[in-house]
């Protein structure tokens, strides 16, 4: 696999796109596609996913198009989705207790190993696998426990302070979902996941349809 550095964020969140629909037409039995067929599928140009993946390699072969089977690995590979992440979720409101029921996470090699919450004598119905800890106890298990992946959950309120905790901790990523945009250190990948802002643009697009089909 080849990478060239000036890879857009555009390009790179197109990746997860790529992968979930080829997928789908490989549970369809599918053996290979064509950029126009991806295109098809996808909406996007057939010009625009070859360069996209062209970025990462040459996967496909002319007059052949790619074997699905193959791109599927190539991208797993490219996104990191072919190993194991340990995975811990600090609140289990609402939200949280959503994210922590979404099977999808674990099929793709996502494992929750810990739940921290303000209240966690509320918490019911959890694997047997998955501890259950006060929040203030984060800390002293981010000491004795290797932690890929933080998923963040809580209310505004002291969660720069909590972050600040999960960089100190040797957390690699944190997933927040906490409406403010957090700053980590020590080299901590952040991803904000702003539920209004996809909501913002959804009613964006029903008050301006022709902008929908100029999107990425």
């Amino acid at each position: 696999m080849k990478k060239n550095n000036s890879v857009s964020i555009s390009v790179i969140k197109r990746l997860p796109k790529y992968f979930r629909y080829l997928n789908t037409i490989a549970d369809k039995g599918i053996v290979r596609v064509s950029s126009k067929e991806l295109s098809e599928i996808t909406g996007l140009t057939a010009s625009q996913i070859r360069q996209d993946l062209n970025h990462y390699g040459c996967f496909g072969q002319q007059g052949y198009g790619y074997n699905v089977r193959e791109l599927i690995d190539e991208l797993a590979n490219i996104l990191g989705i072919n190993r194991q992440y340990s995975v811990i979720l600090v609140g289990f409101g609402n939200l949280g207790r959503a994210l922590y029921n979404y099977q999808g996470f674990r099929n793709s090699g996502y494992s929750f190993k810990a739940i921290f919450d303000r209240k966690p004598e509320i918490i019911e119905g959890i694997e047997k696998d998955v501890e259950v800890f006060p929040a203030d106890h984060l800390k002293e298990y981010l000491k004795r426990h290797k932690i890929d992946i933080a998923i963040l959950a809580i209310p505004k309120e002291n969660a720069q302070d909590v972050c600040d905790t999960l960089c100190e901790g040797n957390i690699k990523g944190i997933w927040n979902f906490v409406p403010d945009d957090l700053k980590t250190k020590n080299n901590v990948v952040l991803e904000n996941v702003h539920l209004d802002e996809s909501l913002f643009t959804l009613t964006y697009f029903m008050n301006n349809p022709n902008d929908f089909n100029f999107r990425d």
